[in-house]
């Protein structure tokens, strides 16, 4: 039997916004197959993004939505709720929207799977902007950087905000481009995107029906569709990073980050 776990948004009537949190989960993975099911300190890791996800004040659910009956089986065997969904689906938002259209709420989180670190403030910290603007359509966070390396890291996307905090561009090229401080190792205002989203319901819907643009496939970033289509998104600056698993060393500092934090917990127990 499922268990729909249910959390009430502290927040007056009036602003009140049903907020379910959805968190696709696809077991192929190219670097690192069966990647939901990867244990990490004694809990798969879908189970912790799960977890962790659960954690978060407002939410009204939590659901896992995958294609895989083993993540399934896993995610319910630890008292979690999992939406089975079509195996052919191109992207997570594909997957998320899918769900989406079955659901009744107002705001949609779109959690990322991989990210078994992720700070309930960070999923908080997305959603709060839609409470007191009817108006937004899409959100989602970004870091300022203060590393030069991190900055030049195509794996790491950038992404460059009007005064407003919306964005203008995401790129995993370094921008903006300071041409006058090129010898500056690191420009002013420079921020890290990180790819947690929240949606109205219908944007999502709309969203996932929209064609992929020469922009989203140049630069293989999904959230520029919604640039190109005119769907303006808000960015939330966090003091919080993510921790994502992409590769078999991003597992392995995951695993020795997750000692550590026991390490320190044992230690003043």
């Amino acid at each position: 039997m499922l268990h729909l776990i249910v959390r009430q948004v502290r927040l007056p009537e009036q602003h009140r916004l049903a907020t379910i949190a959805l968190i696709p989960a696809r077991y192929q993975s190219t670097r690192l197959p069966g990647k939901p099911l990867l244990d990490l300190a004694g809990l798969p890791m879908i189970v912790r993004v799960y977890e962790r996800t659960l954690a978060t004040p407002g939410l009204d659910a939590v659901m896992v939505a995958t294609d895989d009956p083993r993540v399934r089986d896993v995610v319910e065997r630890h008292g979690g709720r999992c939406v089975m969904t079509r195996a052919d689906h191109r992207s997570g938002t594909d997957r998320l929207a899918e769900v989406a259209a079955t659901l009744s709420c107002d705001v949609v989180v779109n959690v990322q799977g991989d990210e078994p670190l992720i700070e309930p403030a960070m999923i908080a910290e997305a959603v709060a902007p839609f409470a007191n603007d009817p108006a937004l359509q899409m959100s989602t966070l970004c870091r300022r950087l203060d590393a030069d390396t991190e900055f030049h890291n195509p794996n790491l996307v950038k992404v460059v905000r009007d005064r407003d905090g919306f964005a203008l561009y995401f790129s995993r090229a370094p921008i903006p481009y300071h041409r006058a401080s090129a010898n500056r190792a690191l420009p002013s205002a420079v921020f890290k995107h990180i790819g947690l989203y929240a949606y109205r319901r219908d944007c999502l819907l709309r969203l996932a029906a929209l064609p992929a643009t020469p922009l989203e496939e140049a630069e293989s970033l999904e959230q520029l569709r919604a640039l190109e289509h005119g769907i303006r998104i808000r960015t939330v600056e966090t003091q919080f990073d993510s921790m994502g698993v992409d590769t078999p060393e991003d597992l392995d500092r995951v695993r020795a980050h997750l000692r550590a934090a026991d390490a320190r917990a044992q230690h003043y127990a």
